[in-house]
């Protein structure tokens, strides 16, 4: 199976992502920060490579969208959230929030945003896929809040741990941070490959690692890679993985 993990930066880069998308072969795409709606979606479209357009784009015949926040547009409403596309049929899948919970009418600075859930789908081939957009703090480092949050994203994940289990997201914090060692059930290959940027420049300046994608003892991992290709303010990174 060939992963890829990305945050989409709501679908800015229109033409990038797109083509990304269409001439790249994978079984499974993790991606936060997707905007989709049900009642403007044609208006949305206008403004964002959206879920609509992104699920056309990868050709993937299942998909799951879990929105942390809704926002009014153009007499109706839009959502951002994740979501997971999959050449794999779903045979479950949840939404659980890690911290707070969902926010209708939600206007940037005006209520807290670090509303974060994480995505659970359980693949045909027995595969257990999580994805989730992580605690931000300024420090790549993160803090005590992050160390909470990381904790409750370990509870809800870590029982899955029996059965073949992969972690996708735009965790933001780098591997040494305290909020991490919650995963340390799992193997974060973003660490192990020795990578030290998943940030284009597009948006942030410096490097850090804050794309992750993690893998339990019953899975193993060859060919990661991070694509150089400028699609967000965040680089893809995608593997190959297989069962033992």
């Amino acid at each position: 199976m060939r992963i890829l993990q990305l945050n989409v930066w709501m679908g800015k880069i229109e033409g990038n992502l797109r083509r990304f998308l269409e001439n790249n072969d994978f079984d499974v795409i993790c991606l936060q920060e997707v905007m989709s709606s049900e009642n403007c979606n044609q208006h949305l479209s206008r403004l964002c490579f959206n879920a609509t357009r992104i699920i056309k784009a990868s050709g993937m015949p299942y998909h799951y969208f879990s929105p942390n926040w809704s926002s009014e547009l153009a007499n109706g409403s839009f959502e951002l959230g994740n979501m997971i596309l999959s050449k794999i049929p779903f045979t479950k899948k949840q939404n659980i929030f890690v911290n707070g919970e969902y926010i209708t009418k939600f206007i940037f600075g005006r209520v807290p945003h670090n509303n974060l859930n994480v995505q659970i789908v359980e693949l045909e081939n027995g595969v257990v896929v999580a994805n989730h957009h992580g605690f931000w703090r300024p420090s790549p480092l993160g803090d005590e809040n992050s160390v909470k949050a990381f904790k409750k994203l370990a509870e809800i994940v870590e029982p899955y741990n029996d059965k073949p289990l992969i972690m996708c997201g735009d965790l933001n914090i780098e591997h040494d941070a305290p909020a991490m060692r919650a995963l340390d059930f799992m193997h974060d290959l973003t660490y192990e490959y020795g990578v030290k940027n998943t940030i284009s420049g597009l948006n942030f300046d410096g490097k850090v690692a804050c794309d992750h994608i993690l893998i339990n003892d019953r899975l193993e991992a060859k060919n990661f890679f991070v694509h150089p290709e400028l699609i967000s303010d965040h680089l893809a990174i995608s593997t190959e993985i297989r069962k033992k």
